[in-house]
């Protein structure tokens, strides 16, 4: 891997009693893109925002090494600033201006001459495919238009590294899979990708690693596919129907590594299916899924399946 373009080290955040980033460190190399993935109040977002330096840390280290040369936060936030680009949870667009305009007002915050900006405009608009949009405003704009706004806006400033805060939250699949797919040509590229999601599909598209937050803390992290091989057995089976719980006690549970209940399913986790499978046939009047194990249940095992209040 290359030299770290963001290295964090030991970053940690309280308010009163209350720890919400606890000796938090990881990097990201340049060209790469990260996931961070947790419960709502994981610390999530005021990980991004003491990269911002909007939050200032408790304790720890921000270091933004773009071309070899240290910059810290907040020491130097305003050297870092000029060189990221920022997508929040919330649009932040202004709706007096058009299209074409946001990104030229937006673009003047970095002191960017106005010819720069101009021409910079409608390259960013076709990457956003909002071209025929240009002089549109804001209210005439879809929710996914506003998104790819708020990404194009972000990429005024040709940014090595992107903050994006679940830059879809809200988004129909269609507008989903537009944002995923402009997002991978940013990373082909070779922009920087520090990307927050509740979307585990999200996640094991567009990520080349991944960090699971917990209660601030870091739980572990990996490439999809390891922290999948790593922590899960291979093999899933969810039964629901009548009767479904009752097998939590039947002698099928020893049939499975581990066996989860969420509402009426039951989810058997297991080395090798096959015995499992042939024993619910003796079970028609439930429904089976077998599947492999994927990112959900590798975040509902390490963060738990009880529902989180926002925070």
């Amino acid at each position: 891997m290359s030299e770290a373009l963001l290295k964090i080290e030991g970053l940690t955040k309280r308010y009163g009693e209350a720890t919400v980033v606890d000796k938090l460190s990881f990097d990201i190399a340049p060209g790469e893109c990260l996931g961070v993935i947790g419960p709502n109040g994981a610390g999530k977002t005021t990980t991004i925002r003491m990269c911002l330096g909007l939050t200032a840390p408790d304790a720890g280290e921000i270091t933004f090494t773009p071309g070899g040369a240290a910059l810290r936060m907040p020491q130097d936030a305003l050297a870092i600033k000029q060189r990221l680009g920022i997508v929040s949870q919330f649009d932040s667009l202004d709706p007096d201006f058009s299209c074409a305009e946001n990104l030229l007002v937006f673009g003047r915050y970095f002191g960017m001459k106005d010819s720069v900006i101009r021409e910079r405009i409608p390259r960013l608009l076709e990457f956003a495919a909002l071209t025929h949009k240009a002089d549109a405003k804001l209210s005439e704009l879809s929710g996914g238009m506003k998104r790819r706004l708020s990404l194009a806006r972000a990429l005024v400033n040709d940014p090595q590294l992107l903050l994006l805060d679940e830059p879809t939250t809200g988004l129909d699949p269609q507008a989903r899979h537009l944002m995923w797919e402009r997002l991978q040509r940013l990373v082909q590229q070779g922009k920087s990708i520090l990307l927050t999601t509740h979307f585990m599909d999200e996640a094991e598209r567009l990520c080349n690693r991944l960090l699971v937050l917990d209660h601030g803390k870091k739980m572990t992290e990996g490439t999809p596919r390891q922290l999948i091989a790593d922590n899960l057995e291979p093999d899933v089976v969810e039964v629901y129907g009548t009767g479904a719980l009752a097998l939590v006690d039947s002698p099928l549970k020893a049939l499975a590594s581990r066996t989860e209940v969420s509402g009426e399913t039951v989810f058997f986790y297991t080395q090798d299916s096959k015995k499992l499978l042939s024993a619910l046939t003796d079970y028609p009047q439930l429904r089976t899924l077998h599947r492999p194990a994927n990112l959900e249940d590798l975040f509902l095992k390490l963060t738990g399946r009880q529902i989180r209040e926002d925070a």
